[in-house]
């Protein structure tokens, strides 16, 4: 754990904070010293201190696509099995984290999002991203052939309107797709672009018309040919935010490296795209009504190998991309400062700032997870 002891502040009035000490990776640079934080689980001060230890503290991870972890699923809708699965997460640092969904029937989307209504309202959910059904058939990689059609705007009205929808991909060469991605857009709702066949024409077509993230780039994507640059070469030369999955397998940590630094901090976003099996045995699982098999900590659809999901969390996702050559401190905003801003939470979450909640992640000077706070109160 880290050196947790009372302390005083002006800027928290005077009450009783904890302070916890190491370098403070902040939203600009690295600083030894002390960070303070108030009896409401607020960030107090940051307090330089030349002698304050090596501990690495970086703020709360955001994980904007997940489907599940610890042996449980988001994909199901079940909110008893969501609840688990954020908290497996949230051990391994995720203070924040939306609830991502594979291609499912109607049905389904629609219970999910009124049974997860709860669980955003407490704070366990920031909301749910469906990452799917209107996707392409030729790039659907490990989402279910059988539940994938077009966008439908009936559909996608009921469900925005439910409040809970906080992003949702869509492949924008489909029929419909574009007047989709704008009603996500005026609603308020993160259009991504993934799992798609589109030119590159048809990928600023679907910037132009609202969509604002890019579905873990490069997975489930038109290779980029230097006839056709395709959606890689397009959404990086947009200004759409771009997922990377940091696990070295979805991804080269060269490949990585080239994204993150092509796109910059503030416009790339590290995530898992975890599934139940993350933190369990190597065995068979479900992925949307699919086998998957998990050797290793590669998990790969039984019927035909695609890759399907990952087994990374957070914690392992930022020492990656550090150890892909990656500074500490664009790693940081990357995994916790730039989704926050995509998710609208700036004011609240993200950052190691005075005023922001307390949601930080204490690691090793080697970036290995020690301890975990959220809103000031350790995990």
């Amino acid at each position: 754990m880290p050196r947790l002891r009372p302390a005083r502040t002006r800027l928290a009035e005077r009450r009783p904070v904890t302070r916890i000490s190491g370098r403070i990776v902040t939203p600009d640079t690295v600083v030894t010293g002390h960070l303070d934080l108030d009896s409401s689980g607020t960030i107090a001060a940051i307090v330089p201190d030349d002698t304050a230890g090596d501990d690495v503290i970086v703020p709360g991870f955001i994980d904007l696509h997940c489907h599940g972890g610890g042996g449980h699923t988001f994909t199901t809708g079940s909110a008893g099995a969501a609840r688990e699965a954020a908290a497996f997460h949230l051990r391994h640092g995720t203070t924040t984290i939306l609830a991502s969904l594979v291609s499912s029937p109607f049905e389904l989307m629609r219970s999910a999002v009124r049974d997860y209504q709860p669980l955003i309202e407490e704070g366990v959910l920031a909301g749910v991203h469906f990452e799917g059904p209107y996707l392409s058939g030729i790039r659907c990689g490990a989402q279910n052939p059988e539940f994938l059609r077009d966008p439908s705007l009936a559909e996608i009205t009921e469900l925005v309107a439910s409040g809970a929808v906080r992003m949702m991909t869509v492949a924008p060469e489909l029929p419909g797709a574009l007047e989709a991605i704008g009603y996500l857009r005026d609603h308020g709702v993160l259009a991504a672009i993934g799992h798609t066949d589109a030119t590159y024409g048809q990928t600023h077509a679907g910037v132009a018309a609202g969509a604002t993230v890019a579905t873990h780039l490069f997975n489930g994507m038109r290779p980029p040919h230097h006839r056709e640059p395709g959606p890689v070469v397009g959404l990086l030369s947009s200004t759409a935010t771009v997922e990377l999955i940091a696990d070295n397998i979805h991804l080269h940590p060269g490949m990585l490296a080239f994204a993150a630094g092509s796109a910059g901090p503030d416009r790339a976003v590290l995530i898992t795209d975890a599934m139940d099996a993350t933190g369990m045995p190597d065995g068979r699982y479900d992925l949307g009504g699919q086998e998957v098999d998990v050797v290793d900590r590669v998990a790969r659809l039984t019927r035909d190998g695609s890759i399907a999901g990952s087994t990374l969390t957070m914690d392992v996702a930022l020492r990656n991309a550090v150890a892909a050559g990656l500074p500490l401190v664009d790693a940081a905003r990357m995994a916790a400062t730039t989704p926050a801003r995509l998710l609208g939470l700036a004011d609240r979450v993200g950052a190691l700032t005075p005023g922001l909640r307390a949601d930080l992640v204490v690691l090793t000077p080697d970036l290995v997870r020690k301890s975990v706070l959220r809103a000031g109160q350790p995990v």
